[in-house]
């Protein structure tokens, strides 16, 4: 008897629910849709520019590559939800510095693919949020050594970053071209067009990882812009912050870190977690450097 009652019980309920999802109107369909959890294909978009470069659309295999990246990118959610937080932190940083060097916005996009913005080293020795290689680093004028590292200090990484970006558009005089090389290295970059007779990335035959380089900083772009149409809920107030600093110049050695956190009222942690290009509990400082130290108020 107890378990009639149940089955009708849950019966009634069943014919509920198929009235109300039959009843639905097209706008509550649409919206469900649209629903982070359900799994689905995507329209491509009419038109896509990095850097206000177009991506040849007409092409099937363009069409092909792209949609890819943005399904590989739109489903991995957390990722996205991480990168868009980050964003939040220090997209101003990085976009005042691009608009000062004269680079194209869309660029801080090349800085969320290479790094999800985090100050990590990839496994051929690429670091910082701009994922930037020692020797290309020095070059660009950064300090680099056992002690300090200023691929992760981000204002500076972004400049030799900058300047980098600046080059390969004297010498491509394109955006598109710029930015794979900037995975791929501008005289391999300069290489492949010459061996393949093209003038242009979307023709060129490429390794992988480069093949799709561009692809996914458009996709990237592309999903961050219009996170509604890939089934993303993200308001303003939920991204991550700065704390609010002051900056302490320094222009002599420190013979220890923990002392001299503890003498500016901050934890060892908190000096190396807003200064992450000190990379030794100690400074020589032999060249009487000056640094910009950001202590948490």
């Amino acid at each position: 008897m107890k378990s009639s009652i149940i089955s009708l019980i849950a019966g009634a309920v069943l014919t509920l629910a198929v009235l109300t999802i039959t009843s639905a109107s097209p706008e509550q369909l649409h919206s469900a849709e649209n629903a982070a959890s359900t799994v689905r294909s995507f329209e491509l978009p009419q038109s896509l520019s990095i850097a206000g470069e177009e991506l040849p659309l007409s092409s099937l295999d363009i069409q092909e590559r792209l949609d890819r990246e943005i399904l590989v990118n739109s489903y991995w959610q957390s990722n996205n939800l991480l990168m868009l937080k980050r964003s939040d932190k220090w997209f101003p940083i990085i976009e005042t510095i691009l608009k000062e060097e004269g680079i194209p916005d869309d660029f801080k996009y090349l800085a969320l693919i290479e790094s999800g913005l985090q100050n990590i080293v990839s496994p051929a020795g690429a670091a910082g949020p701009w994922q930037i290689m020692k020797s290309t680093g020095r070059e660009k004028g950064l300090q680099i050594d056992n002690e300090i590292d200023q691929r992760y200090h981000l204002e500076k990484a972004t400049r030799a970053a900058c300047s980098y970006l600046n080059e390969a558009y004297e010498r491509f005089d394109n955006w598109t071209l710029a930015a794979a090389s900037y995975n791929m290295g501008m005289s391999g970059t300069a290489n492949r067009l010459q061996e393949q007779r093209v003038d242009n990335y979307y023709d060129l035959r490429l390794n992988n990882e480069t093949a799709r380089y561009i692809f996914r900083i458009a996709a990237v772009k592309h999903i961050h812009e219009h996170l509604s149409d890939y089934g993303y809920i993200y308001h303003n107030n939920e991204g991550y912050q700065l704390p609010a600093f002051d900056t302490v110049m320094l222009d002599s050695p420190v013979s220890s870190w923990v002392n001299w956190a503890e003498q500016h009222d901050i934890t060892y942690k908190e000096l190396r977690l807003y200064n992450p290009w000190i990379r030794s509990n100690k400074l020589t400082n032999s060249a009487n450097n000056t640094y910009a130290l950001l202590v948490a108020k």
